[in-house]
């Protein structure tokens, strides 16, 4: 699996931090500022060393534009698979996004959809694909659009439940098998298209194809000129499969600042210092819940959607946000203009959400002073 490294050097702007035992912390009189307890980076710490949070690498949050709460732990890691050993993490220490890949890809697809140079949701999805003219014979392919591969809602076989690790995992069969799109294709229809929602990587490696082939590069070429330039992110690396694709399904890798600042600009309806990155139209859509998905959650354009309790306001508050093997996060609530990263390396784990869940409900929302 080849790697495609982007140019190095650190994200501008990022914030300096002070050390304290193994975290690196914002201080306490910004978080309090920002409507955050003062003590919530001791808070971190404290379950930290406790034991509650074994597995984690990195804590990002930045609510109004500054940052009240930033860690950094140490831990073993590896790259899409590969042991990388123990790594002492830091704000420039490139992460495995994992699946939170997805959700990117589909930022990089509303760009491409609003220049024209991919087919809209609504748009047949074979049609991007004539050299699989015999898969069009059937009814129910012939009636995909490509909102079905947005939304994870194809209607055909594909089992993800088992660790990636397992030949039987379909998008590992996916990586090695001789032609990963009709692979993806042809799998065998359990329900009518849009009917529900089955999680499905190869849905989002047919949104990678879409964006390639529409706008003649590959997706991180394109992804590098057309979103992470714009927010100032120079250091990435994206996973290529055996056969040289990039995965828009589990590949990327960035720094907690480069994928919080993502957060950011989702915040301010796709701006980045005053020009427009991502169409205000697309995270509008993203945001706008299109099929139930796993744990009460909804499902939109590869983002998941949920409330969240807030115990300073007393009510659920919406939340965006995508998700990646091993405990990867990337939230954002508008309602609190907040957004946060979570990085960890519980891969393959079946407790794998314990770190994540703990980190925005126990220690970023419960420590909310002003909704």
């Amino acid at each position: 699996m080849a790697v495609h490294i982007g140019r190095r050097g650190l994200l501008a702007g990022a914030a300096a931090t002070t050390f304290v035992g193994l975290s690196s912390i914002a201080q306490p009189q910004a978080s309090a500022r920002l409507g955050v307890a003062g003590d919530i980076a001791e808070r971190l710490d404290l379950a930290y060393r406790s034991g509650l949070l074994d597995g984690l690498h990195g804590v990002l949050v930045k609510r109004h534009g500054e940052t009240v709460l930033e860690a950094y732990f140490s831990g073993t890691d590896e790259n899409w698979g590969r042991p990388l050993g123990e790594i002492a993490f830091n704000p420039t220490t490139l992460h495995d996004l994992r699946s939170v890949t997805k959700s990117i890809t589909s930022l990089v697809y509303g760009i491409a959809l609003a220049q024209g140079r991919v087919p809209p949701p609504d748009a047949p999805l074979l049609d991007a694909f004539p050299q699989y003219a015999d898969l069009a014979v059937d009814p129910a392919r012939a009636a995909w659009t490509v909102g079905n591969v947005l939304n994870m809602t194809l209607g055909t076989e594909w089992n993800e439940d088992v660790p990636y690790t397992d030949p039987a995992n379909s998008e590992i069969m996916m990586e090695r098998a001789d032609d990963r799109y009709r692979f993806i294709l042809d799998r065998p229809i359990v329900d009518e298209p849009g009917a529900r929602w089955i999680y499905n990587g190869g849905c989002s490696a047919i949104v990678g194809y879409l964006i390639a082939e529409g706008t003649g590069q590959s997706l991180p070429d394109f992804a590098s000129e057309a979103l992470f330039e714009p927010l100032g992110i120079t250091d990435f690396e994206w996973n290529r499969g055996s056969d040289g694709v990039p995965s828009a399904a589990s590949g990327l890798r960035l720094t907690a600042p480069a994928l919080t600042r993502i957060g950011q600009m989702m915040l301010a309806s796709g701006r980045w210092q005053g020009r427009e990155v991502v169409p205000a139209a697309w995270i509008d859509a993203c945001m706008t819940p299109q099929v139930a998905a796993s744990f009460g959650q909804m499902y939109s354009n590869q983002w998941y959607l949920s409330e969240q309790y807030v115990p300073a306001a007393g009510e659920t508050r919406p939340m965006i946000s995508a998700a990646g093997n091993g405990g990867q996060r990337l939230f954002v609530m508008p309602s609190l203009d907040l957004t946060g990263v979570i990085f960890a390396g519980d891969y393959n784990r079946m407790d794998q959400w314990i770190n994540p869940t703990l980190v925005l409900q126990r220690i970023v929302l419960a420590n909310i002073t002003e909704p």
